[in-house]
C-alpha cells in the first residue's frame, strides 16, 4: 500500500505597492478626522500601502506570485492549479484569477476565484491541501491579494473602517512533500456561520435589489462601503480563533507548548493581543504585521509568512499555526511543520 500523499509549502512571497500611507496622511491627504494616536491605541495600526492609480489587484498578485516561485525554485511553468482569494476583484466578472494567470503567462492552467475575505488565504490552502493529496495536483500556486484603497469611503464618515485597509498581495507554492519528509501541512479546519454576515459587509451593489444593482441614492447613503458591526466582530473572533486552532492541534495530538509561532490574520492589533492573552501565548510566539500593513484581508496570512521567513522568525522544522476570522462570519486555523 503506497503511503498518503502531504502537501507542504514550498515558498512564499509577498508584494505590496510603494506608496505608503501613514496615519497623519490620512488627516492631511484625505481629511479624515482622526489622529495617528486614535488610529494607534484602537487599532495597533501606523502605516498602510495604497496602490496608484493604474495599478491592480492581479498586479499585485503577479508580484507577490514571482516572489513565491523564486523562493520555492519552481518556474511559472510547472504550475498546474491557481487558486486566489480576493473580494476586492478587477473586474465584476470573470474572476480575478483569470486575470493574474493571463499575466503571470500560464494559460491553460485552472484558476478559480475563492471569495471567503479575511479567511480566504486559508480556504484556499485546504483546497490546494486536498488537491495534492489526490495525486492530481504537483504544483498549486495559492494567492492572496486585495485592493482596498478603492474601495473605502475614506471621509470622516468612513473612519472607523477606512482606518482599517491597506493594499498588499501573498503568495505560496504547495505542492507534494517527498516520502519521510517531516515538514508539511498538518492540518486545516474551516468554519462559518451566516447568521452574521450583515455584520460586517458591503451591501451593495448586488442582485438582491430590483430593477438595478445599485442607484444613486445607495451612493449618497454610502452603501457602497463597508460596514461594520466593531463590537461583534470583536467579541466573535477574539473566541473564534483561539477556538479553532484548539481543534488544529487536538487533530495532530500537538500542545500550545509545541507551537513555535502563531501567524494570525492581522484585522486589529487588539484583537491578536486578546487572543494571545487568551491563549497564554508569549509576545515573542505571535508574529504581527499589521503595524505596517495594515488589514490586507486575504493577504495578510503569507505576506506574514513571508516576513517571519525574511525576519528569521520562522525556520526550518518549527511547528507554525495560522489562525484567521473575518466576514460572512467565516474562520479556520492551519497547522504546518515547517
Amino acid at each position: 500500500m503506497s503511503k498518503p500523499i502531504r502537501s507542504k509549502i514550498f515558498g512564499v512571497g509577498y508584494h505590496v505597492p510603494p506608496r505608503v500611507v501613514t496615519n497623519e496622511d490620512l488627516v492631511k491627504t484625505y481629511g479624515i478626522d482622526t489622529s495617528d494616536e486614535w488610529v494607534q491605541q484602537r487599532t495597533g495600526i501606523k502605516q498602510r500601502h495604497f496602490v496608484d492609480a493604474g495599478t491592480t489587484n492581479s498586479d499585485l498578485g503577479v508580484e507577490a506570485a514571482k516572489r513565491a516561485l523564486d523562493a520555492a525554485g519552481v518556474k511559472k511553468e510547472e504550475i498546474d492549479f491557481i487558486l486566489y482569494a480576493t473580494l476586492s476583484q478587477d473586474h465584476e466578472f470573470p474572476g480575478t484569477a483569470c486575470f493574474f494567470q493571463a499575466k503571470l503567462g500560464i494559460p491553460g492552467v485552472p484558476a478559480m476565484d475563492v471569495r471567503n475575505q479575511c479567511t480566504g488565504f486559508l480556504y484556499c490552502l485546504s483546497m490546494a491541501d486536498a488537491l495534492v493529496r489526490t495525486g492530481n495536483y504537483k504544483r498549486i500556486l495559492v494567492i492572496g491579494s486585495e485592493v482596498h484603497s478603492h474601495g473605502l469611503d475614506l471621509t470622516t464618515r468612513g473612519r472607523d473602517v477606512a482606518v482599517l485597509f491597506g493594499d498588499g498581495a501573498g503568495a505560496a507554492v504547495v505542492g507534494p512533500a517527498a516520502d519521510g519528509e517531516e515538514s508539511g501541512i498538518l492540518d486545516v479546519k474551516l468554519h462559518a456561520d451566516g447568521n452574521f454576515a450583515k455584520e460586517l459587509w458591503i451591501e451593495s451593489p448586488g442582485c438582491s435589489f430590483h430593477p438595478t444593482r445599485m442607484t444613486h441614492e445607495m451612493i449618497d447613503d454610502a452603501r457602497i462601503y463597508p460596514a461594520m458591526n466593531g463590537k461583534t466582530v470583536f467579541v466573535h473572533a477574539v473566541r473564534r480563533m483561539p477556538e479553532v486552532l484548539g481543534e488544529s492541534l487536538k487533530a495532530t495530538g500537538k500542545s500550545l507548548q509545541d507551537l513555535d509561532l502563531l501567524v494570525p490574520h492581522q484585522a486589529n492589533l487588539r484583537i491578536n493581543e486578546a487572543v494571545a492573552k487568551g491563549l497564554g501565548l508569549p509576545e515573542s510566539k505571535v508574529f504581527n504585521t499589521i503595524q505596517r500593513f495594515g488589514n490586507t484581508t486575504a493577504a495578510t496570512i503569507p505576506i506574514g509568512l513571508s516576513e517571519a521567513v525574511a525576519q528569521g522568525r520562522l525556520k526550518p522544522g518549527m511547528l507554525v499555526g495560522l489562525v484567521a476570522f473575518g466576514s460572512g462570519f467565516t474562520w479556520g486555523s492551519a497547522l504546518i511543520r515547517w
